[in-house]
């Protein structure tokens, strides 16, 4: 099959069966997977030779290192370290020692079942951050913790390859295998101490050419050149580009770099997955099938069960951070190819072996998905009860003039000013991990859900001459307001609004000025915006002040029809051809004759600006 049929099959398989699978709950990687099974030589055989593609796809890990590597600012760094340390650290001695165990008891030599047992540790950062992202969990506690943990596997690679050249040595095995230490320790200690001044002033250079292909294509060659450096050495790509990442985190490109690898990165990760599905050796598997299940399903389960049962009860976490980083990071890595085929090499196993493990290792990609899915519809459940956090903190206010519900970007500045005119307030929040995050700063706030009668009887509500309605969600926003409004009438409530429908929704509900959250700040926008385009101040100031006060009576006329989509549909076309009319009123009491062109793309820009107020 040629090249190009290679590739419309590769992107048919993915358009098809990516979507297919992302809609049934499975996710977008398992999709891949499967894509990758399909067309590849054990079933439909579009592909004969997977491991050419796997090579380009590679680039795909690679490139996904990069990015993660441009996200360490030294200050991140230094705030996860006893993440990276301490839990890595964890995982790798409790998961390692356990499989490395298994391994011995299947009768591999004690060298090989060491290396072994510290391959299947690995966790497939390719999967597992993408998976974490599709839950939208990178930023919860439980996601920093696996992006710890595998950042430091990421790092662990250096010593446990020279380890491999150590046993290899004494087994007898190939002579590159004994001497990837200190070459590899050479090219790192050179990368750290001359990468970023020479990275930077290949930027400089790149961007003083004014194209946006050169500054990529210097990009790529960062992150390509620096991952050849690494393999040249016996080390992982994957951490020549993590490498590169790292120097260029706290410089002046950082978001341009990642803007422009980002597309190649996604495509390329893709076709990585495809590429290992194409690989499973589905022959190994018709010949012992439940052996090579049960084999990737006690990788899972010891890798999960040893690290959960040391998070909870070495170090005391809570079920909700242990439980689903235990799960995250259950899956095998790309890593343990690299450390397998070194192993090869070293003789520290067989090839057959080293077969064996490989396809295990895939086929704990095959079946992760379906463990995240056991959670969350089974395992979920029954720690639910035993391990939530208490329904809200208890609250040793005596009652404060003011209570403010949502304590985020929008209550904490409200707080602010409050603490600036020594006025005592009362501030909640329904998230937990906020709550943790704003203490840490000094703030006094408690964690408890507004909607809760409960909670708004503890934080002595009926006492308040204010309530400041702050949440983020709208409808629990309103939900606060039904319920103050029905249980302490005589509370005055104050509410942001998150945009026009749920400010009509809060009048609805006798709230009478909520405070649309980005109106103000996008009118200035477009003040500036008129600015830059040439208008004088005054005619700025008089053209805001008209298009403000139309918005204001548009409102008005909206409130009552604001539940019937066609009528206020209809009503924002009349009203924008009412602003046109006294723009170009304005325009011809001010004598001009331009055609109103910059009165109508004055309109323009103030409507573009304000338009999700």
């Amino acid at each position: 099959m040629t090249s190009l049929a290679t590739a419309a099959a590769l992107l048919a398989a993915a358009v098809l069966l990516v979507p297919l699978f992302k809609k049934l709950g499975l996710g977008s990687v398992l999709g891949y997977l499967f894509a990758g099974v399909v067309i590849g030589p054990s079933v439909i055989g579009v592909v004969h030779e997977p491991e050419t593609i796997l090579h380009t796809a590679e680039l795909g890990v690679t490139l996904l290192m990069f990015i993660i590597g441009l996200e360490l600012q030294r200050e991140r760094l230094w705030a996860l370290r006893r993440s990276i340390f301490g839990i890595g650290t964890l995982h790798l001695l409790v998961c390692g020692a356990a499989l490395a165990a298994l391994a011995w008891w299947a009768n591999l030599r004690p060298a090989g079942a060491l290396i072994v047992g510290i391959a299947l540790a690995m966790t497939s950062t390719a999967f597992a951050l993408p998976a974490l992202a599709e839950r939208g969990e990178m930023d919860s506690p439980h996601g920093r913790e696996t992006f710890s943990v595998l950042l430091f596997q990421d790092l662990s690679v250096i010593p446990v390859l020279a380890l491999v050249g150590v046993l290899g040595a004494a087994a007898g095995g190939d002579a590159q295998t004994q001497a990837i230490g200190w070459p590899a320790l050479a090219a790192v200690v050179g990368v750290v101490l001359l990468g970023r001044p020479l990275l930077s002033l290949m930027f400089k250079f790149a961007l003083k050419c004014g194209s946006h292909e050169i500054f990529t294509a210097a990009a790529l060659l960062t992150t390509i050149g620096l991952a050849w450096l690494m393999t040249t050495v016996g080390l992982s790509s994957t951490l020549g580009a993590f490498l590169a990442g790292v120097l260029l985190a706290d410089s002046q490109f950082r978001h341009e770099l990642e803007a422009s690898i980002e597309p190649f990165e996604s495509l390329l990760l893709g076709l990585f997955f495809m590429a290992v599905g194409m690989g499973v050796n589905l022959d190994l598997l018709k010949r012992a099938p439940f052996a090579m299940l049960g084999l990737a399903l006690a990788i899972l389960l010891i890798k999960a069960v040893m690290f959960y049962l040391a998070r909870r009860f070495i170090t005391g976490a809570p079920d909700r951070l242990a439980r689903p980083t235990a799960i995250a990071l259950a899956v095998g890595g790309e890593f343990a190819f690299v450390l397998l085929t070194a192993a090869q090499s070293a003789r520290l196993i067989s090839n057959e072996e080293g077969e064996v493990i490989a396809l295990a290792v895939a086929l704990t990609m095959v079946l992760a998905p379906l463990l995240w899915i056991v959670n969350d519809r089974v395992i979920a459940r029954w720690f639910v009860a035993s391990d939530e956090p208490p329904p809200f903190d208890r609250i040793d206010d005596p009652g404060t003039p003011v209570i403010i519900a949502g304590f985020g970007r929008v209550g904490q500045i409200v707080g602010r000013v409050l603490n600036m005119r020594n006025i005592k307030f009362t501030a909640v929040d329904a998230s937990p991990d906020h709550v943790d995050s704003v203490r840490r700063f000094g703030n006094k706030i408690y964690y408890g859900d507004a909607t809760r009668l409960d909670l708004m009887r503890a934080a002595k509500v009926e006492q308040a001459q204010l309530l400041v309605v702050c949440v983020d969600n709208t409808e629990a926003s309103l939900d606060i307001v039904r319920l103050v409004r029905r249980n302490f009438p005589n509370v005055k409530i104050l509410a942001r609004a998150r945009n026009r429908i749920h400010l009509m929704e809060l009048r609805d509900l006798g709230i009478e000025a909520p405070i649309r959250e980005t109106f103000a700040g996008s009118v200035e926008l477009a003040k500036l915006v008129l600015a830059d385009l040439g208008e004088d101040a005054e005619r700025i100031d008089r053209l805001v002040a008209t298009f403000v006060a139309h918005d204001q009576e548009m409102l008005d006329k909206a409130q009552a029809v604001f539940r019937d989509e066609d009528k206020l549909i209809a009503l924002s076309k009349t009203s924008r051809a009412e602003l046109a009319n006294i723009l170009r009123e304005d325009a011809e009491a001010d004598g001009r004759s331009d055609n109103l062109a910059p009165e109508q793309q004055a309109e323009k820009e103030i409507r573009s600006a304000t338009q999700a107020t």
